[in-house]
């Protein structure tokens, strides 16, 4: 008996040692297997808040398509994790998200299974009977000449007499995605819990100006219950356009002249190149003085300003030679490049430094966009000497 005793004892020792306390993501068996161990440890409640963490993380903690391809990622986001700091990651998730959702609330999401089991149980809040999906739309905000700053869309599961159905502690995810002439510019999840959910609001400074088509845009919003998932969709909806994301003009952070990576420098004297050779055998020549611009370099500050004001792209990118502009197809980019710019309007412009190699220009402007939307800048201009003349080799907006 004794004997039998002991090995009973051995048995649970050996089975609870087994069991996982933290994720193992190898693959999806791994995943379930070591959630399942997780999850037998917790009191009822506290699996029940677990499933729910889980299910935040994987609808609005990754960044992912279709359930697969969320699970995975998930995997990635939470393996090596232990049952506490899941509960904090789903925490700060959805108060990024402004879900109303705390790990340390009451359940307030029904049933919960990130595996995919979506059969409908005796008590699954999720399982909500309706007809279809209204959308009500409405501006808000002002940009202070009486014009929104955004929309607010708030779907509503009704019958089908078109009323609201009554529900409470669901756990429905509500999706919206956002269009302009038939390509996606958006995409924003939320936990629709009852039918008083406020919606989405959707924000035009979160909408690219540059692929906004006649200031318009359609929406679609999807709600997810147990046994179907609902759409609806509005189109031909109204923007403000000045109210609209519009790209920064590309800058660097730097105004240092950026030097020829070519160069030899000598460290005792950094301006000048060295003119002998260690090599006995090697007959050396004292290289000429680079050739001196003859032209302030403020004039070549002024001609970029006028050929991106004019559009003439490609003279302005000629009167440049700075790397983190990249190529003319990126420094001419309609959304992200001068090419989102209309007109320059020049307040003033000043030579700051300037020596043989290299020279520091300040400009004081207004940058107007495609959309009518003006920014001052002040902009520090580095620019280096190239076979006597000035390019730009650096681009810095002050504050």
């Amino acid at each position: 008996m004794k004997k039998f005793s002991f090995l009973l004892v051995l048995s649970l020792l050996l089975f609870t040692a087994c069991r996982k306390d933290h994720v193992d993501a190898t693959n999806t068996k791994t995943l379930q297997s070591s959630i399942n161990d997780m999850t037998s440890s917790l009191s009822t409640i506290k699996q029940i808040k677990f499933s729910e963490a889980l299910y935040i993380l994987k609808t609005f903690g990754v960044d992912a398509e279709g359930d697969v391809e969320e699970l995975k990622a998930l995997g990635k986001l939470i393996n090596g994790k232990k049952v506490p700091e899941i509960l904090t990651m789903a925490d700060e998730v959805a108060q990024k998200n402004g879900i109303e959702w705390a790990s340390t609330s009451p359940p307030s999401l029904g049933e919960m299974n990130i595996f995919g089991d979506d059969k409908a149980k005796e008590t699954d809040n999720n399982d909500v009977k309706a007809n279809s999906l209204s959308i009500i739309t409405r501006p808000t905000g002002d940009d202070g000449n009486g014009a929104p700053t955004s929309i607010q869309i708030v779907p509503r599961l009704v019958d089908a007499a078109g009323n609201p159905v009554a529900f409470t502690g669901a756990g429905l995810e509500a999706t919206l995605e956002v269009f302009s002439n038939g390509v996606k510019l958006s995409t924003a999840k939320n936990l629709m819990q009852d039918n008083n959910f406020k919606g989405f609001n959707l924000k035009f400074s979160s909408i690219p100006a540059a692929k906004v088509v006649d200031n318009k845009i359609d929406i679609t919003v999807s709600v997810k219950t147990t046994a179907k998932t609902f759409k609806m969709s509005k189109i031909g909806l109204d923007v403000n356009p000045s109210a609209l994301k519009v790209p920064a003009p590309p800058k660097n952070d730097s105004t240092a002249v950026t030097q020829d990576p070519n160069a030899v420098i000598d460290p005792n004297n950094p301006t000048v190149a060295p003119t002998t050779s260690t090599d006995p055998g090697v007959t050396t020549t004292t290289p000429s003085a680079p050739k001196q611009p003859a032209a302030d370099p403020k004039n070549t500050v002024s001609k970029f300003l006028n050929s991106v004001s004019s559009q003439n792209l490609k003279a302005a990118y000629d009167n440049s030679s700075n790397p983190s502009w990249g190529s003319y197809e990126s420094f001419s980019n309609p959304t992200s490049g001068f090419g989102s710019v209309k007109n320059v309007s020049v307040k003033n412009i000043t030579t700051n430094a300037t020596n043989a190699s290299g020279a520091s220009v300040n400009a004081t402007y207004d940058v107007t966009d495609k959309n009518g939307k003006t920014t001052s800048l002040k902009v520090t201009f580095g620019l280096k000497n190239v076979n006597g003349d000035w390019k730009i080799s650096s681009y810095k907006i002050n504050p």
